[in-house]
């Protein structure tokens, strides 16, 4: 069972990044998945969630309107869409998925059973 990060990268403020989360060992389809960030110094934080029941999304209220969750049940790899970068997304961003996740649980790091490795995703000038 793994999940792998890939896709950070450097990019200018005001740029855009899509990072993608392949699984192995187990369907995503059938898991609730959620992206976290962790900057320097900082406590991990949610991103986005998609829901596993019905693949609705939700998103940390930093990111609406410029990040975006996805899903590829067929290459079972969820993607992030990140636009509109600023500096304060640079972070080490991370994919996780949980079989058994509720709705008020989606943003708690302890809620999910697998983590990938992490991307660092920096946005500078």
């Amino acid at each position: 069972v793994q999940l792998q990060a890939s896709g950070g990268g450097l990019v200018q403020p005001g740029g855009s990044l899509r990072l993608s989360c392949a699984a192995s060992g187990f369907a995503l389809a059938y898991t609730t998945i959620g992206w976290f960030r962790q900057a320097p110094g900082k406590e991990r934080e949610w991103v986005s969630g998609m829901r596993r029941n019905d693949g609705r999304t939700y998103y940390a209220d930093s990111v609406k309107g410029r990040f975006t969750i996805s899903k590829d049940n067929a290459k079972n790899t969820v993607y992030l869409q990140m636009n509109s970068l600023k500096p304060e997304d640079t972070a080490v961003y991370y994919c996780a998925s949980g079989a058994r996740i509720i709705l008020s649980a989606m943003k708690s790091v302890s809620a999910y059973d697998y983590w990938g490795l992490g991307t660092q995703v920096t946005v500078s000038s």
